[in-house]
């Protein structure tokens, strides 16, 4: 992959969490990798404020890391499995309990993606905090 590469053009497969802050650049972006003890998910979760140059989502790790397989989930009440690079069998075993959680979270993930970046450090705490878990 060269350095001038974007997101955008990565249509083959699911980019790593470290290829899409890379493209990133400068941007800032808010994010954090919630543990399954706070969502209920059997997975990590990583939040983050708008990355990239796609809609809301967020992604799921087996373990946190830049270079760890994932997959993405769209927010909204009715989420979907965008892209993923997990194994089937590993998605299969997390994608029902994670989608249930981001139709639950829904508000909240969205209020985060568009205007977290604005927040101050005692918001993102209270929003994580608000987080249900499933």
């Amino acid at each position: 992959m060269g350095v001038q590469e974007t997101i955008a053009v990565w249509t083959d497969r699911e980019p790593t969490l470290g290829e899409e802050l890379d493209a990133l650049g400068e941007e800032i972006a808010e994010m954090a990798n919630l543990p399954p003890e706070w969502t209920g998910v059997l997975a990590v979760v990583f939040i983050s404020t708008a990355m990239g140059q796609h809609g809301p989502r967020v992604k799921l790790y087996l373990k946190p890391g830049r270079g760890q397989p994932s997959a993405s989930i769209s927010i909204g009440p009715n989420p979907r499995v965008l892209a993923s690079s997990l194994d089937d069998r590993d998605l299969a075993r997390i994608a029902p309990k994670a989608l249930e959680w981001v139709a639950l979270n829904h508000e909240a993930l969205t209020a985060f993606w568009f205007e977290g970046e604005t927040w101050l450090d005692d918001q993102v705490s209270e929003f994580k905090r608000g987080l249900k878990r499933v």
